[in-house]
């Protein structure tokens, strides 16, 4: 009998070498260290040793930093997001204990933990952290470079924020961060962007404006980096916490239904939770940080649903909000984004109608990925909110992302063709920075055979998707 463990999270920091250069102050340099009760020597010698292995690797190539270290039983992995700040994380390898001549003993299993697909949930943590607090750099400058204040940003978000990582359930995805777009006719499209031209236009403290269906973008006015990490957010974190309550307090219209107004069914998911009580105020209302990379701004975010369809409004952070502008968005946005949603909604059945989305389980599966807009698609995964909901096994999964973190030696363009011993082919193509990645399980095809299903699969899934041959 052998039973198996996950990969755990036995810690993450963040330091700066500039903060504790004399000896004794050495603790200086930590800004954050989970988990927060370990003692103080033994997050001194950790980061120590980071520091030293990053300065002794330094030696051998200045211009690439050390990624990550392995070890019999855990992964540490480093990124530098800002000149002289550091993130760091520590995983524990899983293991599977056996048992031989009746002793147990632990068989250890390094190809669980990718570095390419930790390394991005690294990056992603920092991105995450930006996005809702600012660069470490900028919070600094806003306190006259005060060490404590930027301490207590990290304890306040990193606190909350590692203990939801799903870390068992990371992937290729994660590698991508790619946005899900919904693909809609001429019409139905320009119905969508005068709707938000018409948000726009009627409120002024509105700067941006995104909207979504079923987890699917359909338009964003944001530069895409930022939308990038606002989609994350809004998929993976926001939107199925916001469900979830629905479910427990039931799908209903929040307004009821008045002889001088029309019910519809919209509510805000960031904001007041009912408009009619004056004395809750307008509600948790987080603040974002965009265009970090150039000039930083910071909005309110104000998101707002409407059955399957969220609007994302993107306003001023330096205007105080009240209830009124909220009772005035929701008259406009309740019944217009109602309408607005069943046509979506009428458009994207027909479109499933004609391509026949329901197919068998042993049908090919694929996953695609443009560097140019960052569009993902995957038939993979069955969802796009990291639960592991996938339809292949971990082992090919895996394979996905070793051929991707194998594209660096290809050239411009490229294709790797693997056979797993259960039968499943895993292909991986590369073209003009588009990526395709397809799974098909047949026992006795051949190269050729395989070669053919991959073309029929590119055709009939990305048909305006150029692939040199």
């Amino acid at each position: 009998m052998t039973t198996k463990s996950e990969i755990r999270l036995q810690n993450f920091y963040v330091y700066n070498s500039s903060y504790g250069q004399k000896e004794g102050e050495e603790l200086k340099n930590i800004l954050y260290y989970f988990p927060p009760q370990t003692d103080f020597d033994s997050q001194m010698k950790t980061v120590g040793l980071t520091e030293a292995l990053i300065k002794f690797t330094e030696t051998f190539n200045p211009d690439q930093s050390c990624e990550s270290l392995h070890t019999q039983k855990t992964r540490q992995l480093y990124y530098q997001p800002e000149r002289g700040f550091w993130m760091a994380m520590t995983l524990n390898i899983p293991y599977i204990t056996k048992t031989k001549d009746g002793t147990e003993y632990q068989e250890y299993q390094s190809d669980e933990v990718q570095d390419t697909v930790y390394l991005a949930v690294l990056q992603q943590s920092y991105q995450m952290f930006r996005l809702f607090k600012g660069t470490f750099g900028a919070i600094l400058e806003s306190k006259g470079g005060d060490v404590d204040y930027l301490k207590q940003k990290l304890d306040h978000f990193f606190s909350r924020y590692l203990p939801t990582l799903k870390l068992n359930h990371c992937d290729i995805l994660d590698i991508f961060q790619g946005i899900q777009f919904l693909p809609l006719d001429k019409q139905t499209f320009l119905r969508v962007q005068c709707f938000v031209n018409l948000i726009e236009a009627l409120f002024a403290q509105v700067k941006y404006t995104t909207f979504l269906y079923n987890d699917q973008l359909v338009w964003s006015g944001l530069e895409p980096s930022d939308m990038q990490v606002v989609y994350r957010y809004l998929v993976t974190s926001l939107l199925p916490a916001h469900l979830e309550t629905e479910l427990q307090g039931g799908s209903i219209p929040r307004h009821p239904p008045s002889p001088f107004t029309s019910s519809h069914y919209g509510r805000f998911v960031t904001g007041p939770s009912n408009l009619q009580d004056t004395s809750a105020g307008v509600g948790k209302v987080p603040k974002v940080h965009l265009n970090n990379d150039t000039t930083p701004e910071t909005y309110h975010l104000v998101v707002y649903r409407a059955l399957s369809a969220t609007v994302c409004l993107f306003i001023d952070g330096s205007l105080i909000l009240n209830l009124d502008l909220f009772k005035r968005l929701d008259i406009f946005l309740g019944p217009h984004l109602t309408s607005l949603v069943s046509e979506v909604a009428e458009q994207c059945g027909k479109q499933a109608a004609n391509s026949g989305s329901s197919s068998p389980e042993t049908s090919p599966k694929f996953v695609y990925f443009n560097k140019l807009n960052l569009a993902q698609k995957s038939t993979v995964h069955l969802d796009s909110r990291r639960t592991g909901n996938v339809c292949v096994t971990s082992e090919v999964l895996k394979l996905l992302a070793d051929i991707n973190s194998d594209k660096a030696r290809m050239p411009a363009t490229g294709e790797t063709i693997l056979k797993t011993l259960s039968d499943y082919w895993v292909i991986g193509k590369l073209s003009n920075l588009r990526e395709f990645y397809a799974v098909i399980q047949q026992k006795n095809a051949n190269l050729i055979e395989i070669n053919d299903e991959v073309k029929r699969l590119c055709d009939n899934q990305l048909k305006n998707i150029f692939f040199h041959d």
